[in-house]
């Protein structure tokens, strides 16, 4: 692979950090006491670093080499990251080996990875190798489309209104090949594993916030318009930068882009007197040039002169782009009150939230169980401190919009595998 060669160029003067989340594949519960083995890509036989997960199924926080910060600002620099290569194990479960995870400078890298039981009958899962960075590495530009599509009466159901889905289904290939693997995504995961392909975590925060409506907004235009399944197929997007956005089986995220997608994550851009979300194409602005498209490194050095992530957005797909909300979010048990829930909160939104709080704390061990009284006490303030520090969040004990779907989200992928089982 080319960037193992790269790596060995580049001068890693900074230090970027890695946390490993090693959850059941059967499940997705967490696993306490995995063994993670990080070495550097181009030495892989050099164990760095060695750490266990706890009773969430995090290892700590660990300080890596990374190149320095100015390489990931500007086109054109040496590779801006470091890439590394993880050996997880865990009693009773089948090793996995990931390759490339990237460390960026100052930044948070989190490595998630699902381990198979040993008693599954399949052979051991191929190795995870996660390729270049699409702002490093070469990929097919994208096919240039009409940002605002036809949408026809098909005699399926076709959207009345823009909803944010439970799951993105991801085909990893091009449309027509048939032999690609499809897979079932959850939409916020979907966008952080996207943005954190196509975009670096260093970058200023308006123009991560404005990547990230372009991502999304592309992504619920592709929903909204059931534009695959409408072309015969059974998928909603592929991982092919020639029709639609990076997505990488098995990639880390990072941690500045992951809040910023809870922050935002029903959000996607409108232009008056249309209904459905535009399809905001972009690229590289290196390159690859694309009038009328926003430039991703443009983005960056707009985001460096102050500009807010709307002025980014309208500098290049003009004036009459505004940011809009959906009107519906999918898989939720109850939408967010609309205010935060904080000490001395009472009502059946406190009641609700307790409800789901503690039933992922009966997986999430650290999470302090809760009564589900209706009246937001210290107790439960304490609970939603720890699910915050868990799950990457500002640890503030109080329920905000992005903390209450958090634990929605949580609440429901464990409430569906007890139904299930």
């Amino acid at each position: 692979m080319n960037h193992l060669v790269s790596s060995c160029s580049t001068d890693l003067t900074s230090r970027g950090s890695l946390q490993v989340h090693v959850v059941s594949i059967i499940n997705h519960f967490p696993i306490t006491g995995a063994t993670v083995r990080i070495s550097h890509t181009n030495r892989p036989a050099q164990t760095i670093e060695e750490v266990s997960t706890n009773l969430s199924g995090q290892t700590p926080q660990v300080a890596l080499d990374a190149p320095e910060l100015s390489y990931s600002l500007v086109p054109g620099s040496p590779m801006p990251y470091a890439p590394y290569d993880l050996e997880i194990t865990a009693p009773g479960f089948k090793p996995r080996q990931i390759s490339g995870t990237e460390i960026l400078p100052d930044s948070l890298a989190i490595q998630p990875v699902a381990l198979e039981p040993e008693e599954d009958p399949e052979p051991l899962p191929d190795p995870v190798v996660i390729p270049e960075h699409t702002l490093y590495g070469n990929y097919p530009p994208k096919i240039a489309e009409t940002e605002v599509k036809p949408v026809y009466e098909s005699g399926e159901i076709v959207l009345s209104r823009v909803v944010v889905p439970q799951t993105i289904v991801v085909h990893d290939g091009v449309p027509s090949d048939r032999s690609a693997k499809d897979y079932y995504v959850p939409y916020r995961d979907y966008i952080k594993n996207v943005a954190s392909s196509e975009i670096y975590a260093t970058w200023p925060q308006a123009s991560i916030t404005a990547n990230v409506l372009a991502i999304m907004s592309f992504t619920l235009n592709r929903v909204y318009t059931e534009w695959y399944r409408n072309q015969g197929y059974d998928f909603t997007i592929t991982s092919s930068t020639a029709f639609d956005h990076k997505w990488i089986y098995g990639r880390n995220i990072f941690e500045s882009i992951s809040l910023t997608v809870d922050e935002i994550f029903d959000n996607y851009l409108s232009r008056p007197d249309v209904k459905q979300p535009i399809l905001t194409q972009y690229c590289d602005g290196r390159k690859v040039s694309c009038p009328n498209w926003m430039t991703q490194w443009g983005s960056c050095s707009l985001g460096e002169r102050g500009y807010s992530p709307i002025e980014i957005l309208r500098h290049y797909y003009g004036s009459s782009i505004y940011i809009n909300t959906a009107e519906q979010i999918s898989g939720i048990p109850a939408s967010w009150p609309g205010y935060d829930l904080t000490l001395g909160s009472s009502g059946d939104k406190v009641r609700q939230l307790q409800e789901q709080l503690d039933a992922i704390a009966s997986v999430y061990t650290a999470i302090p169980r809760v009564a589900a009284d209706g009246f937001y006490g210290p107790a439960t303030a304490a609970a939603v401190s720890e699910f915050q520090s868990i799950f990457g969040l500002p640890k503030t004990g109080v329920v905000d919009f992005r903390t209450w779907y958090k634990i929605s989200h949580i609440y429901v992928g464990i409430t569906r595998i007890a139904e299930l089982t």
